[in-house]
């Protein structure tokens, strides 16, 4: 298993922006060149229509349609093109999104939706799973069905998924829009936790909301 210790874009622009205004509008990620480092706190602030659930998309692999290039670099010094990479062993063991709709299974109860990503990854046992739920205060809810959830619980589940796999970097796209400033404050130690421990690079995007976080860099989209 590779590690990931950088993701580099080069150039990159989504190809909807081509010909576009939203193309005038000074940018420090598309059309640059932008290192990403494992280990490093990142804010990606956006205005709405910006792109920036269009970026995560593209470092996550689900989405080509962009113009530029991506790579990650290796622990081992080398470097892998994202039109090479096999995403299917990066998003199990090197990258995760938590994604701004989230894609949580309505029918599934928030421990079922944490356990069925970590039967692909082995990483936690359930009574781990149940506990990181437990952290978000989500202790009335963990054997509930998503689908009977406010949308601020599953943005909650959501985070608790993303975590659930060995990871390089942490993707979190709008991760606090319907978060009170208490829950905010415990998903951001949790994640502090991790990047103690594994070094990982997180990577966050907002539209105005932060999530309170000691950012290192902070990018305008």
């Amino acid at each position: 298993m590779v590690n990931i210790t950088g993701i580099f874009l080069e150039g990159i622009q989504p190809k909807v922006f081509e010909g576009t205004p939203a193309l005038r509008v000074p940018s420090d990620v598309w059309g640059q060149n932008l290192l990403l480092k494992k280990g490093e706190s990142c804010l990606i602030e956006a205005s709405s229509g910006r792109g920036k659930s269009s970026l995560c998309a593209f470092l996550y692999g689900l989405r080509k349609d962009y113009s530029g290039n991506i790579s990650f670099v290796t622990s081992e010094g080398q470097t892998l093109q994202s039109q090479e990479c096999d995403f299917v062993s990066l998003r199990s063991n090197n990258i995760s999104l938590m994604f701004q709709d989230l894609k949580l299974f309505p029918e599934l109860t928030a421990v079922e939706n944490v356990m069925l990503k970590n039967r692909i990854t082995g990483f936690w046992s359930e009574e781990k799973c149940r506990n990181m739920l437990l952290r978000m205060n989500l202790m009335d809810v963990v054997d509930v069905p998503c689908g009977r959830m406010s949308f601020g619980q599953q943005q909650r589940v959501a985070f608790v998924r993303a975590l659930a796999q060995p990871l390089d970097f942490l993707f979190l796209d709008e991760p606090v829009s319907h978060l009170d400033e208490g829950n905010a404050r415990i998903m951001s130690q949790m994640i502090k936790e991790r990047q103690i421990e594994d070094g990982i690079g997180v990577v966050v995007t907002s539209i105005g909301y932060r999530l309170p976080y000691d950012y290192e860099r902070i990018i305008e989209l």
